[in-house]
């Protein structure tokens, strides 16, 4: 009787789509596996704001635990909620194929396009003229909903008369939150909501906002002593994405930041080259440093380190150390 894995997984619906596209990919491979799920820290507080939360892992404690405790054999992730040091006892087995990378602005009515400089549900070439010179035009009642420390910082520093709201929950609490709320809109990544066919009409793409490191990925992991389920999840590990997900999360391993960090960084094939963009910011959004590099595939193995070094000496170290002196 062959083994059958035992896939852990979140319960919210997205988590479960994810772990069902696993568990279909290990099927197409011949491997029989079945789901467990498990709730998360991260699922059983979605009050308190990630950023207040030590936010690092919250979302993947528990299925480490569960790994290393030998209640499951394999665990799916969404990426960028996998700290960039992974457990001891715990390593990569697998990415998928990436999904958007992309955040998208899912809004109330069409005047709150109008007041963002949004035509024709895309974001106006001139947009950035407008935000810069006519941001102080936009009433301090606009509110936007998020959790994201990232995504707060880079919509401050387009538009720094907004409020922001803090948002908790999975996708389909935090779309139900939005409808009932008194806010002009809230910030999604694409891929959540396209993946479970949760994206509204009423959303754009934020073209101009970089993603969290490995946004838009799914990551497999399993335990260092288990070949079996490691070789099980090769015929499915995308190298393009492991490789793009891996150079985003180095340029974050190697800023020392986390979630609640205002950190982006994607990595993009770009025929044999590979474009590297990221940024760091200050969390009110008024300090930006950018970096953007391109490198030939074969020499990409560094380029996370090098961008990072890249954002340190055109201003970044003066953003951490605010950081590192915010938190003594």
């Amino acid at each position: 009787m062959s083994k059958v894995l035992r896939i852990g997984t979140r319960d919210s619906q997205l988590a479960v789509w994810q772990a069902t596209c696993v568990q279909n990919l290990l099927k197409q491979a011949g491997v029989d596996s079945e789901l467990v799920y498990i709730k998360s820290e991260g699922d059983v507080d979605t009050i308190t704001p990630l950023y207040a939360l030590g936010v690092q892992g919250i979302f993947t404690r528990a299925l480490d635990a569960a790994l290393l405790n030998n209640r499951i054999d394999i665990a799916v992730h969404s990426m960028k909620d996998v700290p960039v040091q992974l457990a001891n006892g715990v390593r990569q087995a697998a990415v998928l194929k990436r999904g958007s990378h992309k955040d998208i602005f899912v809004y109330k009515d069409d005047a709150s396009l109008e007041q963002l400089g949004v035509v024709n549900n895309a974001w106006s070439k001139d947009n950035d003229v407008f935000s810069t010179h006519h941001s102080s035009l936009i009433t301090h009642d606009f509110i936007i909903a998020t959790s994201s420390t990232r995504r707060m910082a880079q919509w401050l520093n387009r538009y720094p008369n907004h409020r922001i709201e803090n948002l908790r929950g999975n996708v389909n609490t935090r779309l139900r939150k939005l409808k009932e709320s008194n806010w002009n809109g809230a910030i999604f990544a694409a891929a959540g909501l396209e993946r479970i066919d949760l994206r509204p009409e009423n959303s754009v793409e934020l073209d101009w906002m970089l993603p969290a490191p490995a946004q838009g990925a799914i990551m497999v992991v399993c335990r260092h002593d288990d070949p079996f389920s490691f070789e099980s999840c090769q015929s499915f590990n995308d190298e393009d994405t492991a490789l793009c997900a891996k150079i985003e999360r180095d340029f974050l391993k190697e800023l020392m930041g986390g979630c609640s960090t205002p950190i982006a960084g994607i990595a993009e094939m770009n025929g044999t080259s590979i474009l590297f963009r990221g940024n760091i910011l200050s969390p009110d959004g008024s300090e930006k440093v950018e970096t953007a590099l391109a490198v030939p595939k074969s020499m990409a193995e560094e380029l996370g380190q090098q961008a990072a070094k890249d954002i340190l000496q055109k201003g970044g170290q003066g953003i951490l150390d605010t950081f590192k002196s915010d938190a003594k």
